[in-house]
């Protein structure tokens, strides 16, 4: 069942409106598992607090877009997009329900990862690790906090499902709530594809780590499945076959969403060891304590391993251990100085240039173009 949320008329009001719609959700689904057990509604409230405590919402923004690019493709108009506008409705829950995917993404990848922070606040792996200690519990702690974190991940993700389908967990009916359209069968392959392919981008990645294949090939799979189509390539075809766009239209969404996402990929790379983390909440250098194996690591190995290969062999001693402050600062001086660092900004401003020429020629309505590559510019050039 549903109600009626206020509806977003520009990309920039997304975000709230996401908020406005996940926290209507977590007020039904939160007390559904209190009635399993109240430790189980203490365990649903950390994944609503992960999920609302902050986040770019890249996801949502860009599935709302798909839809409205694909309303105004071939001259059809805008509809009205009021709150009793139904197909507004749906694109605005499933736009939100992106962040539940997503909470799944990063819970687990916190794990494998062995992150302690996460925007500036604790993982949920050492979020029950902790509360595990403190309640003088038996057994190891950290490995009590990482299953117990796999499990929140699992939760989101079936709380996601339930989103998207415009169902809520429990079978209580609120009076003045609608029932949901059903999502079209082809909305529905979408969303099966885009889960399979972030789970196998997923498995890829630390099968690369744990076979230490350095390629750069091997990283671009990864971001491929990882990133690129989970995060910009299906959101986008989601919100336009949601709004039954023209096949052109959703190809050339797919292309432009490949390519941003590559790019936002690889500025997450460029983050992951140059960012600042009062800006990006996470540990200075945390991608190569972390060992992994991207982009940005492999165009610098191989650049180090051309110039001389005990440059390439410094390089790889930092990896996938804890670093001190200047060891962090020699893998970024190997990095800088190799050319990789300009070789990937050199790449996000083609991939960039790629999106934005597509987009010019893509069939939708002038101001979607314009917040679309407005939105892509920022996400290109993000510092968090």
């Amino acid at each position: 069942m549903t109600s009626a949320l206020p509806i977003p008329t520009t990309l920039d009001a997304v975000p709230a409106a996401v908020e406005a719609a996940l926290e209507v959700f977590f007020g039904r689904a939160v007390p559904v598992a209190a009635d399993v057990d109240p430790q189980v509604g203490e365990a649903g409230e950390v994944v609503r607090d992960f999920v609302l405590q902050g986040g770019k919402r890249v996801r949502p923004v860009f599935a709302y877009a798909g839809w409205l690019a694909g309303l105004s493709s071939s001259g059809r108009e805008l509809p009205a997009t009021g709150p009793d506008s139904p197909g507004a409705q749906d694109a605005l829950r499933v736009a939100a329900s992106l962040e539940l995917v997503q909470a799944c993404a990063l819970i687990h990848d916190d794990i494998i990862d062995r992150s302690d922070t996460r925007r500036g606040r604790p993982t949920v792996h050492r979020v029950f690790e902790r509360r595990h200690i403190d309640d003088g519990w038996a057994g190891d702690a950290a490995h009590h906090g990482a299953a117990a974190a796999i499990l929140l991940g699992d939760l989101a993700l079936a709380w996601a499902d339930d989103m998207v389908h415009g169902h809520h967990p429990g079978d209580a009916t609120v009076p003045g709530e609608t029932a949901p359209r059903p999502l079209p069968a082809s909305v529905g392959r979408v969303w099966s594809s885009m889960r399979t392919e972030v789970l196998g981008g997923q498995y890829l990645d630390i099968v690369n780590e744990a076979g230490g294949d350095e390629s750069v090939d091997a990283a671009y799979r990864v971001m491929r499945f990882k990133t690129a189509a989970y995060t910009v390539a299906r959101p986008l075809e989601l919100g336009a076959t949601l709004a039954s766009a023209p096949a052109s239209l959703i190809g050339d969404l797919r292309s432009i969403g490949h390519d941003l996402g590559v790019a936002f990929q690889l500025r997450d790379d460029l983050l992951g060891v140059f960012g600042d983390p009062d800006r990006t909440g996470k540990p200075s250098g945390d991608d190569l304590v972390a060992g992994k194996r991207t982009a940005l690591l492999a165009v610098g190995l191989a650049r180090a391993g051309e110039r001389d290969p005990a440059l390439a062999e410094r390089l790889r001693a930092a990896v996938g251990r804890p670093l001190t402050e200047d060891e962090v600062r020699t893998a970024r001086s190997i990095l800088t100085d190799v050319g990789a660092v300009d070789e990937i900004e050199t790449q996000i401003s083609g991939l960039l240039t790629s999106a934005l020429a597509t987009l010019g020629a893509a069939d939708m309505s002038e101001p979607v173009r314009t917040e679309l590559g407005a939105f892509a510019h920022r996400i290109a050039h993000r510092t968090t």
